[in-house]
Parts: C-alpha cells; sequence; structure tokens
C-alpha cells in the first residue's frame, strides 16, 4: 500500500482526495498548514506528496525547496489557484515533479500520480529467462560514461564510486541525456519529453536543472566535460576527452 502526504489547507479538498485515494487503494496522512505538513514529509516515509502552493505558516514552495535540500527526492504534485506560467515553471524549477491548477478533478490527480509512479517504477527482469538472458537485461540498466554510471533499475548515480542524490527529475534529465550521447538537443525538446509540458521558449526551467545536474556531477561545473553547451542549439553529452 502506498503512502500517500496531501498538505492543503481547504479541508473540502483534503476530503475529497483522501476519500478518492483510499478508494483506490493508497494510505492517506494529511495536513492543512506548511509547518505541519514540511515536519511530517522530512520524518516519515511516503510514496507520493500532494502540496498545495498557498498555505498558511510555509508556502508549499519553500516546502518542495527545503525538501530537495533535505535530499528528500519523494515524488511531489503541487496544487495551485493560480494559471500563471511562472508560478509552474518555478515549482518545476525548484524540484517539483508535477503540478495541477484548481479546481480539478480527483481523477486526474490519480492519473498524474500513476503516470509518475510508471517513470520511476523499476523494470522487472523475468524470473523464467534464461541466466544469460537476465545478465543481458541487468547490463542494459546500467549506463557508464566516464567515471558517471546510472542504475536504472535502482535509481542510484555513481560518480567516480562515490554515490550522488539525484531528484528523480534531475534522474531522468541525466538518464536522458547519457542515452543520447552525443546527440545535440534543443531545449524545447527536453521540455516535451522530460517535463511534458508546451512550455515551449520558456528554456529557464531546463537550464536551471542543467545547471544543478552539473553541480552534482562535473568536477568543475564551470567547465564541464561531460554535459557541454552547444550555442545556439541546446545541450550535448559526451565522454570527457583525455
Amino acid at each position: 500500500m502506498k503512502k500517500v502526504l496531501i498538505v492543503d489547507d481547504e479541508p473540502s479538498i483534503v476530503t475529497l482526495l483522501s476519500f478518492n485515494l483510499e478508494k483506490e487503494g493508497y494510505h492517506v496522512t494529511s495536513a492543512n498548514d506548511g509547518l505541519t505538513g514540511y515536519d511530517l514529509a522530512l520524518h516519515q516515509a511516503f510514496d507520493f506528496i500532494i502540496l498545495d502552493i498557498m498555505l498558511p505558516g510555509l508556502d508549499g514552495m519553500e516546502i518542495t525547496k527545503k525538501l530537495r535540500q533535505e535530499k528528500v527526492d519523494t515524488p511531489i504534485l503541487l496544487l495551485t489557484a493560480k494559471d500563471e506560467t511562472i508560478d509552474r515553471i518555478l515549482g518545476l524549477e525548484i524540484g517539483a515533479d508535477d503540478y495541477l491548477t484548481k479546481p480539478f478533478s480527483p481523477r486526474e490527480v490519480s492519473a498524474r500520480m500513476k503516470a509518475i509512479f510508471r517513470r520511476l517504477q523499476p523494470r522487472n527482469l523475468p524470473h523464467d529467462a534464461a541466466a544469460a538472458a537476465n545478465e543481458q537485461e541487468a547490463k542494459s540498466d546500467i549506463l557508464t560514461i566516464g567515471e558517471i554510471t546510472a542504475d536504472l533499475a535502482n535509481f542510484e548515480v555513481t560518480v567516480a564510486e562515490a554515490s550522488i542524490f539525484l531528484t528523480p527529475k534531475e534522474f531522468e534529465l541525466l538518464v536522458y541525456f547519457m542515452k543520447r550521447k552525443d546527440r545535440v538537443i534543443d531545449r524545447d525538446t527536453l521540455l516535451d519529453r522530460i517535463w511534458k509540458f508546451d512550455f515551449a521558449g520558456q528554456s529557464r526551467i531546463v537550464d536551471v536543472h542543467v545547471s544543478h545536474l552539473r553541480e552534482k556531477i562535473e568536477k568543475d561545473p564551470k567547465n564541464p566535460e561531460y554535459l557541454v553547451t552547444v550555442r545556439g542549439f541546446g545541450y550535448k553529452f559526451q565522454e570527457p576527452k583525455q
């Protein structure tokens, strides 16, 4: 049973979401203010967090930012009454995985959650396959370029054999780049494939995530060796030159 935390100061929304998610088999915990929600998210293990942006005590943006700084990588869905692009982009920049604008239907929330779970779900290796096939399948779940290794099945990344912390979105971005080694990828393509939103021209969200990723995988983020900028086009992931 997956555990879901709902943080919203509107009782009607908490009741509606709790009722529908519990019907689907989720175990739901709720909080109606930011400070309580942050404390729960920080000290208890949840599989998913639904977080309103406008909260008393501590707003949803600040909670998301603090949780990511504390290396809490639980998927976060932001709820907002504002339908402004800048708010959505800011939420995604600081580490949220998705957003919904109020009003919304419980079915839409459930669909967004399942989509995120699918993106994070490790592939199940076939138990009845031959040992050689299993070994080949396991190998396909490991990406290695230079000193960077990404374990797709366990969502782990190491740089020079040292484990590093990545948010789900950072991990997804890294894997996307690694699978397309030496290919130049433009920002609009990354917005479409990684964030699944039509934010054409809103390249800041991509640049911010690339900057965060470089800080974690590059020896010198200001002079990257792996994730390089191709001016006028986008980004390219490459093996460092010897």
